[in-house]
């Protein structure tokens, strides 16, 4: 009797499942939906690191995506975003058991995208804090320590900005001494014109003043450099932005900023340095605006600061730096730069 009424149970119950075939197809969908949404992202943070590249070969922020073993592909190009867009990009020294953000390059690509505004924020610059005031690298310090967390230096960094400038900061990326060694060699060298002669306090290399192309060592050698320079670590930032200039003319001359296989080839070399920090953007977009805005000659800006060190570090010019945020906020910074020639970096 009970092997009979379970017999009953059973078939009961086989006719109100549902067919096996739809419920497979189902999870052969949702599988196969996983796999792209896993292929965009890959193809996401390839285009990023495009950017970054594109920009200034810093490279981008996290997560850490697994290192190509071919030249990757681009994603399907996408509608740009709309307005103004801003890009955090560090440069990360890595001596003495510590991180230090050496050099804070905030990259404004106007909603015209007609050309790139490369502004420098000093290392040094008093930001307000909790309790007082603190420099901006200090920011990064105190939040990557000594470990190995460029994300938290980035993320309490990112936030210092955008409370300084007022803006949204919407991606960014980090560039560490090796990353910068490697990707120059990769691009063949960097041209960067000095309006002065520097001589290295590290290895006493010299730099003539005029236009020289650069290796891998060289730069690095330069991008350290600010003892001896006239305005110690802001004449450091210019010369960082003079090197953002040199490297974006020398992809667009190679042509390898709109190849898709010599970026792929450019990625591949550099791939175990590279990770992501997109917000929210959509990066294949993301890299067709900075690829548009990058095709004409950038403009390098530095944020207006007091020359006289306090003792501390530097104090924004009361002056100028209200006007100046204005013109960053709305966008005009054009116009500002056209006002103030005396703050725009010679690149040439």
């Amino acid at each position: 009797m009970i092997e009979d009424e379970l017999r009953a149970a059973f078939a009961r119950l086989e006719e109100s499942t549902p067919p096996v075939g739809p419920v497979r197809a189902a999870v052969d969908r949702a599988v196969i939906t996983r796999r792209r949404r896993r292929r965009r992202v890959r193809l996401a943070g390839t285009a990023l690191a495009v950017a970054a590249v594109a920009l200034v070969g810093f490279t981008a922020m996290v997560p850490r995506p697994p290192a190509p073993t071919a030249a990757p592909l681009l994603a399907t190009p996408e509608p740009e975003p709309g307005g103004a867009l801003n890009l955090l990009l560090l440069g990360v020294d890595q001596s003495a058991g510590s991180r230090r953000a050496d050099s804070v390059l905030l990259v404004h690509l106007p909603a015209d995208r007609s050309r790139l505004y490369l502004v420098s924020l000093p290392r040094d610059l008093l930001v307000p804090v909790p309790g007082g005031t603190e420099k901006l690298n200090a920011t990064f310090s105190r939040a990557a320590g000594s470990g190995t967390d460029l994300a938290a230096g980035y993320r309490a960094t990112r936030q210092a900005v955008a409370q300084l400038t007022g803006v949204r900061v919407d991606a960014g990326a980090v560039l560490t001494y090796p990353g910068a060694r490697e990707l120059t060699d990769a691009v063949g060298g960097v041209p960067v014109c000095l309006p002065e002669p520097v001589r290295s306090v590290h290895t006493e290399r010299r730099f003539p003043a005029g236009c020289q192309r650069l290796d891998g060592a060289a730069a690095v050698d330069l991008l350290r450099q600010r003892y001896g320079l006239r305005d110690g670590g802001l004449d450091r930032d210019r010369n960082v932005a003079r090197y953002a200039a040199g490297l974006l003319r020398q992809m667009r001359e190679r042509g390898t900023a709109t190849d898709p296989a010599q970026l792929g080839r450019l990625l591949v070399r550099i791939g175990p340095a590279v990770t992501i920090d997109a917000g929210d953007l959509s990066l294949p977009a993301l890299v067709g605006a900075t690829g548009r805005a990058g095709a004409a000659e950038p403009v390098a800006v530095a944020f207006p600061v007091l020359a006289e060190w306090n003792g501390r570090g530097y104090e924004a010019d009361p002056e100028l730096t209200p006007g100046f945020l204005d013109a960053l906020r709305a966008d005009r910074l054009g116009e500002w730069s056209a006002a103030h020639p005396a703050r725009v970096t010679s690149l040439r």
